[in-house]
């Protein structure tokens, strides 16, 4: 027969060891035994509870064992389409709350100028070309190592903390930035298990969890040090504009002339105090001096002005 939904209240609800789940939808008037195997049964986020109404989406088959219709269930929604993953983020949610993982406390500030970031995401999705290009625009020197991952489906939550364990002890890597694009309840929820919480927390270095659009939040968003909206946010919250730090060094600059000025006027003073008597008696003797001491000044100053012509040229490589 063709597809269809039916609703009903869940009852008897089994997971066998295979994997394979087995129970009854049933309403005041009927009851309809269904069977929902490993590989759907493997999506579920949790296992629907005793009297939970559901709306369940399958193929109406004979089971000829005992002579009586079963439903082959490929999807469950309860209540509306995402109750069930609303019942299990509330539960991972809650659970972690109470270890003190969301704490604002645990929360470390990102590195100003990272060398190196981190990224940990698919390599065929758009997620990863929004944040390469974000960083080349805005910091080209920066060094950025890729982790690819599965990003939804099967044994993608798995994979995303084994990656998130790997570069965080991964030398030299400064900050990681797990991202993925939009997508679903379902598609997201990979970054909702427990398992991919458990090691942002346990990284060594500052996490940016940067999972789907501005309105999606997910766990991995809660525990990481800082959350960003888009896969392109993450990127701009790793690493500064390179106008910022042209600024920056700009004023490092003005700041380093005005102390060496302030620091060579004063040994200049000091110099006339206490040489100014010997001047007067050995005018032969200081002279050489003070012209060693004037070439001594150029030579700093022109060294200063090279390495910060240096630096602007490598940041606008």
């Amino acid at each position: 027969m063709e597809s269809l939904w039916v609703s009903g209240e869940i009852s008897s609800w089994t997971r066998a060891r295979s994997g394979h789940c087995y129970f009854t939808l049933k309403d005041e008037g009927a009851q309809l035994r269904c069977a929902m195997f490993r590989t759907e049964a493997a999506t579920l986020p949790i296992d629907p509870e005793q009297g939970m109404i559901v709306r369940a989406f399958g193929a109406l088959t004979l089971y000829a064992a005992r002579g009586e219709y079963q439903l082959v269930v490929r999807r469950i929604e309860a209540e509306s389409a995402e109750g069930l993953w609303r019942r299990a983020f509330d539960r991972i949610r809650a659970s972690l709350e109470a270890e003190g993982l969301f704490e604002q406390e645990r929360k470390r500030p990102l590195p100003r100028f990272p060398k190196t970031v981190g990224v940990v995401t698919s390599l065929s999705g758009a997620a990863l070309h929004d944040v390469l290009t974000v960083i080349r625009r805005r910091a080209p020197w920066t060094r950025v190592i890729v982790r690819g991952t599965r990003v939804q489906g099967e044994g993608a939550s798995s994979e995303i903390a084994s990656a998130v364990e790997v570069l965080g002890s991964t030398d030299p890597i400064d900050v990681l930035i797990v991202t993925r694009g939009g997508g679903s309840v379902e598609d997201l929820w990979a970054f909702n298990e427990e398992v991919v919480a458990r090691a942002i927390a346990q990284c060594p270095i500052p996490v940016i969890s940067a999972v789907g659009h501005e309105v999606d939040v997910t766990i991995a968003d809660l525990v990481a040090d800082v959350r960003a909206p888009t896969p392109s946010a993450g990127a701009e919250a790793a690493v500064q504009d390179k106008e910022v730090v042209q600024e920056m060094l700009e004023i490092s600059r003005l700041r380093v002339r005005s102390l060496l000025a302030a620091v060579l006027s004063r040994r200049h003073e000091a110099l006339e105090v206490g040489t100014r008597g010997l001047h007067r008696a050995a005018p032969d003797l200081i002279r050489p001096q003070r012209q060693t001491l004037d070439r001594a000044t150029d030579r700093l100053e022109s060294v200063t002005r090279r390495l910060i012509s240096h630096q602007r040229v490598r940041l606008s490589e």
